[in-house]
């Protein structure tokens, strides 16, 4: 499956980002818009068309400097974000490891990099939905439990050596209010998450550090920014992610001082996979998502992505907007998750908590009889 080119229309049909590409690419490209300007500056005809389109002339020279302001801003980014370092990827030597690769997302993922021949290890509790390809295997792993991790980590080192790159992908959403959600319900939403993500950089993150040279990606959400009714507990996990990306790149950069390990991070808006069915909002492909992802790894370069993209102008803004418009615009949101089904995969950490649980509550139920018959 060939990623789709950046000029063709997205599988989402027009939409907002369809509209941000054409200005970012054509209005605002000085590629594009500079050398018109010169020559209208330079050249008879163009003086000529210049004195008889006046208003255009200027539109073109604020169209000039912007996508000067931009691709600056733009380069800025890059810089920064990378430490001012460069570094180069062999992707017949790179490990990839694939968290949630069985299904969604995930599996498109590992399917575009297994196109290209990358390795990759797909670390799940479900078994894969398609037929493995040559550089793919698959690692049964709770990732609701550390040790479950651990074991997988280093079956992976053994069959692949080290790995160079982590996508951070699997997650979980339980669909419950506050009081609804029950402790193990909120602890999986964690522990997938968030907290697999400090444990699966406990194994394999050392060896970049090591060598100065890796990728961790964590596929966050919209949700990091903005907290819906009926999904308290999956928002406050992304931005716990969200923020354990930005606090991994710092450190990286300081503390460890391995400053070509790269970090991405990807913020999403509702995809189109059995965890969110029946969600109220709108809908891209997993294909889209995974196709950024992929592309950022291949790039071997550290990027904050937002998708759709024209969320950015809106969605990260909104804690910077007075606090009665916040208030208003999250009681709004209240119809997203009234319909939700989304599948849910069995953990078995999450079944030994409904036993334990069970037999607590059986115990307490036994202890109460035995209190009103001594009554």
């Amino acid at each position: 499956m060939p990623i789709r080119s950046e000029w063709q229309l997205g599988r989402e049909g027009v939409t907002l980002d369809t509209f941000n590409s054409v200005l970012k690419r054509i209005v605002l490209n000085p590629a594009l818009t500079l050398p018109l300007l010169l020559y209208a500056r330079y050249s008879h005809k163009g003086q000529f068309l210049s004195v008889q389109h006046a208003k255009a002339l200027r539109a073109l020279k604020y169209a000039v400097a912007l996508g000067i302001i931009k691709k600056a801003s733009d380069w800025l980014d890059d810089a920064v974000t990378n430490n001012w370092t460069n570094d180069t990827y062999d992707w017949n030597k790179e490990v990839v490891v694939v968290t949630g690769g069985s299904d969604g997302i995930g599996k498109v993922v590992v399917k575009l990099l297994a196109e290209r021949g990358i390795k990759v290890a797909v670390l799940d509790v479900q078994e894969l939905t398609y037929e493995a390809p040559p550089s793919v295997q698959y690692f049964h792993a709770d990732l609701a439990s550390p040790s479950s991790i651990a074991s997988a980590a280093s079956a992976i080192k053994s069959a692949f050596g080290a790995p160079t790159i982590l996508i951070n992908n699997a997650g979980c959403a339980r669909g419950k209010t506050i009081l609804d959600s029950t402790e193990h319900d909120v602890r999986l939403t964690f522990n997938v998450n968030t907290l697999s993500h400090y444990f699966l950089a406990h194994q394999f993150l050392p060896s970049m550090v090591e060598h100065n040279h890796g990728m961790i990606i964590t596929v966050a959400s919209l949700a990091s920014y903005l907290m819906a009714p009926g999904m308290v507990d999956y928002g406050a996990s992304k931005a716990a992610a969200l923020a354990f990306h930005e606090g991994l790149a710092a450190e990286l950069a300081t503390a460890y001082k391995a400053p070509r390990v790269r970090t991405v991070v990807m913020c999403q808006g509702y995809t189109r996979t059995a965890l969110f069915e029946g969600f109220g909002g709108a809908v891209l492909y997993p294909e889209t998502v995974a196709e950024a992802v992929v592309k950022a790894v291949l790039r071997g370069k550290s990027a904050h992505i937002v998708a759709p993209e024209s969320s950015w102008m809106l969605l990260p803004k909104v804690r910077g907007w007075p606090v009665w418009m916040q208030y208003g615009f999250r009681k709004r949101l209240d119809g997203l998750m009234r319909n939700w089904k989304g599948r849910q995969v069995v953990q078995p950490s999450l079944q030994e908590v409904e036993v334990k649980e069970k037999e607590a509550e059986e115990r307490v139920e036994e202890s109460g009889v035995l209190v009103q018959g001594a009554q």
